[in-house]
């Protein structure tokens, strides 16, 4: 609510990623209540019911205005110890800046069925915009705790160019960018 950022440090820079899924969400929030106060007036006659609805569509507003926090609150971060790849709460990749062979801006649009051994996709709004390569793998645990080793993370960024910038500001001078 304060739009403080998290695990955010001084030497960091925060590069956010909610912009492109905000019309979206707000969208979804409008069609909730609009939806809620129709409910409410249908079953104004079932009391029951009516606290019932009312309670899970409040809830629902709730959970996608929280979850776009979360994207807002948790961006990636790049600093002096690496960078950190983020999509809300749901995942929270770490990678040592030794690791990073290349960064640069890649617009792309992914398909979910269409997955590769190595890859991470952490697509906002069906789209990527930054690609990072490694020179080894790396572990991302998801929400769940399924474990996956990669060596190219795909993901978005509201300016990508910045970001990359901000990514190769912090590799070491040696490094084939």
């Amino acid at each position: 609510m304060a739009r403080r950022t998290d695990g955010v440090g001084d030497a960091d820079i925060a590069v956010g990623y909610a912009r492109a899924q905000a019309p979206t969400s707000y969208g979804l929030v409008f069609v909730l209540v609009v939806e809620t106060v129709g409910v409410s007036f249908m079953l104004v006659d079932v009391p029951v019911a009516h606290l019932s609805m009312l309670i899970l569509d409040l809830y629902m507003v709730f959970l996608v205005l929280g979850l776009h926090a979360a994207a807002v609150t948790r961006p990636h971060v790049v600093g002096p110890g690496g960078l950190r790849v983020r999509r809300g709460a749901g995942l929270d990749l770490w990678i040592p800046l030794e690791r990073i062979v290349s960064a640069r801006y890649d617009l792309r649009f992914p398909h979910a069925d269409k997955s590769e051994d190595g890859v991470l996709e952490v697509a906002i709004a069906s789209q990527t915009s930054i690609t990072v390569e490694l020179d080894r793998p790396v572990t991302a645990i998801s929400l769940l705790g399924r474990r996956t080793e990669v060596r190219t993370v795909h993901c978005h960024a509201d300016e990508p160019q910045a970001a990359v910038e901000a990514i190769r500001k912090f590799l070491p001078v040696n490094t084939d960018q």
